[in-house]
């Protein structure tokens, strides 16, 4: 595979030129808007027929009470870096509509743990589907030396708490 415009050689990866890193925050934002445009088309769709109004927020909340059933808000809260007020906007259009449950916590009773319901369940994967699909393209595109780069690369721009939550995460704990 050619490498990027932007990129001309492995060994001047730590010499990039201002145009260079423009060049790369460019193919970022372009790369997002890709990754971002199958489950938008797919929430726009669940919206005409469930006459619901999901958008990027609600995605993500359903990606992570899915990742970690049994979440925490505050946990959510922590994830997504929102506020609270606009998680529980999120959140309570999630379970009205049957796709979140909140419980009550066992050991404290003011937590709430949040749960997929069946239907929330299948949102998710068909949102899921549709990303696992695109990356699974770009990585074979790309080859393994460029996506585990990539993943390095990633890891390297989260905030030190952003990293945390991240192993956590994949980490199953």
């Amino acid at each position: 595979m050619e490498h990027a415009p932007y990129i001309n050689r492995a060994d001047s990866l730590l010499y990039l030129t201002d145009e260079q890193l423009r060049q790369g925050i460019e193919a970022m934002f372009f790369a997002y808007r890709g990754f971002t445009s199958d489950p938008d088309r797919i929430l726009s769709d669940f919206n005409e027929t469930h006459g619901a109004n999901y958008g990027r927020a609600h995605h993500r909340a359903i990606h992570f009470i899915n990742c970690a059933p049994g979440t925490t808000v505050n946990n959510l809260l922590n994830i997504l870096g929102v506020t609270k007020q606009s998680l529980n906007r999120v959140l309570r259009a999630l379970i009205e509509d049957g796709l979140v449950e909140s419980r009550v916590g066992r050991m404290d009773r003011r937590e709430r743990h949040l749960h997929l319901t069946p239907e929330g369940r299948a949102l998710e994967q068909r949102l899921s589907d549709a990303q696992r699909a695109r990356m699974r393209d770009a990585y074979r595109q790309a080859g393994p030396q460029a996506v585990a780069g990539f993943r390095t690369v990633l890891e390297a721009m989260m905030d030190p708490n952003m990293r945390h939550a991240f192993t956590q995460i994949q980490d199953g704990s």
